[in-house]
């Protein structure tokens, strides 16, 4: 199974016709679009790092259906090894790009709907495992890049999908047919869609009985009939047509490409269906995919840190206080939240274990607190990083006045630094901690994969309260405690009985 270059993968692209809007123009043909050229590239890393020896072990994976080498966004996780080298491939490629390289989601949802067709067969006797996996070597071997579409519109929060106004907020089923399914409605915030070569489509809640028909998961090329993207607007996206200076991170961009996806009537084979009113298992595709999507954040996020890190000590030398105390107090503090982070996935992946499909999970309570984490300390270490780079990085001028013999000298001597420190060297480096600090990453941070109140709620479920209550009562006497009896071999209240009189009598000496 032959591995694209991320030339390739490129290439590949022209091959797909999607219907693609931006500012309300149809554009003509993605590969081909200036403002999405830094998406494209910070895919296109997946790709590429896989034929590095140096980065092999982390970008590759044995597929367990055909045994042949593949891309590890391609692979279902069978080992802990697997989760492992997931998140060690999320933070290399976060610090090679600086951005969303949008292969993740995809890779989550192969993994969440490998674990649920196998329980959902188990249970109803049907077949969507074994369509799946025929999906999945597909995938394999076309090393596609399938995009991850969980969250729909939602509209009224308060009204569930069956009882919507609109019922196109949320996807679903409007007809089933003998060779497949017609859906319609809305994927919103989708990252990656308009340059995926697939969609793979799951719930974004827990259904009921009466959503049943907004209870469906489903596979189609990203240029199917009926589905239309519309690509959505990202802080100072823009200001990659105004030259390479003003854009911060020209080569691969702000955040993840997101479009919103709207499906208008569109036909699904049966073979690509993979839940289809199977209500009752929504919560367990949802809630594994989330799983491994917020493990993901301890990695890309503080492959992004790194990069912010580096950055922010870079300036400081090129202001000429690198070596002050305050500078270094500052990066190391930065340093020490995004390892923290990266312990917490780490610690997640470690902590995995097998499913009943073969496949293997995180643990999900410590895949939430990772994101947890990275809800609150990215935008800490980014802060830190505004602090560090002044206030600079929000006021310089443009390339254009740069470049304006009228004021291009002047300004370049206003913001020189060190001696044999070029000035635009400078800019750029600021433009690019501006990119990452203060634009559309932050709010990635903060709702991607959930927001905070997400996470909590899985805290909450999963943190084994009562057994901690249980702990506390008996190390507090409340409960008994069988251990502490086998150990002065007697019940705890002859024990204490016999300690009681001992300092009775100890006093009684004492005084």
């Amino acid at each position: 199974m032959p591995m694209m270059t991320g030339r390739e993968y490129i290439e590949s692209l022209r091959a797909t016709k999607p219907e693609v809007y931006f500012l309300g123009q149809r554009i003509k043909h993605i590969v081909d679009e200036p403002m999405f050229q830094p998406h494209l590239h910070g895919a296109a890393m997946t790709y590429e790092l896989a034929h590095h020896p140096e980065y092999e072990q982390i970008m590759t994976a044995t597929s367990h259906l055909t045994g042949e080498k593949i891309n590890r966004f391609t692979h279902v996780h069978h080992g802990i090894d697997d989760l492992v080298k997931k998140v060690r491939m999320m933070r290399l490629l976060g610090q090679k790009t600086g951005t969303c390289f949008q292969r993740c989601v995809g890779l989550d949802g192969l993994n969440a709907i490998y674990v649920t067709t196998y329980d959902i067969d188990q249970k109803y006797g049907t077949d969507y495992h074994e369509r799946f996996k025929r999906y999945l070597l597909e995938v394999q071997k076309n090393d596609w890049m399938p995009a991850g579409a969980m969250t729909d519109a939602r509209g009224d929060r308060s009204l569930r999908p069956s009882k919507q106004k609109h019922p196109d907020v949320y996807l679903h089923i409007k007809e089933r047919l003998k060779d497949g399914v017609i859906v319609s409605g809305t994927k919103a915030h989708i990252t990656g869609a308009i340059n995926s070569h697939e969609i793979i489509t799951m719930p974004t809640r827990t259904m009921t009985e009466e959503d049943r028909d907004y209870s469906v998961s489903f596979a189609i090329p990203a240029d199917a009939k009926g589905v239309m993207f519309v690509f959505s607007r990202q802080t100072n996206d823009t200001r990659r047509l105004d030259g390479v200076l003003d854009a911060g991170n020209p080569k691969y961009g702000i955040v993840g490409g997101e479009a919103v996806i709207i499906f208008q009537n569109v036909f699904v084979p049966w073979e690509r269906v993979f839940m289809a009113g199977e209500y009752d298992f929504t919560t367990e595709l949802v809630e594994t995919f989330a799983g491994y999507h917020r493990s993901n954040y301890g990695g890309c996020k503080v492959g992004l840190a790194d990069v912010v890190i580096g950055g922010s000590s870079w300036i400081a030398e090129a202001h000429g206080i690198g070596k002050a105390s305050h500078i270094v107090d500052k990066l190391t503090e930065m340093i020490a939240m995004a390892e923290t982070c990266w312990s917490c996935t780490l610690a997640c992946s470690y902590e995995g274990y097998r499913t009943p499909s073969g496949a293997y999970h995180i643990n999900p309570l410590l895949a939430n607190v990772t994101k947890l984490n990275i809800t609150r300390m990215v935008y800490e270490w980014m802060r830190v990083g505004q602090d560090i780079a002044g206030g600079k990085i929000i006021t310089l001028p443009s390339e254009k006045d740069l470049n304006n013999p009228a004021s291009g000298k002047v300004l370049e001597e206003c913001f020189s630094g060190k001696d044999g420190v070029p000035p635009r060297d400078i800019i750029k480096m600021l433009r690019l901690i501006e990119n990452m600090s203060v634009g559309a990453g932050l709010p990635e941070a903060m709702h991607g994969a959930g927001s905070p109140a997400a996470q909590k709620i899985m805290i909450e479920r999963r943190s084994g309260i009562e057994k901690k209550i249980e702990l506390a009562e008996t190390i507090a006497g409340i409960r008994k405690d069988r251990d502490f009896e086998t150990i002065v071999g007697k019940d705890e209240k002859t024990h204490w009985d016999e300690v009681r009189k001992k300092i009775e009598e100890r006093r009684a000496q004492i005084h």
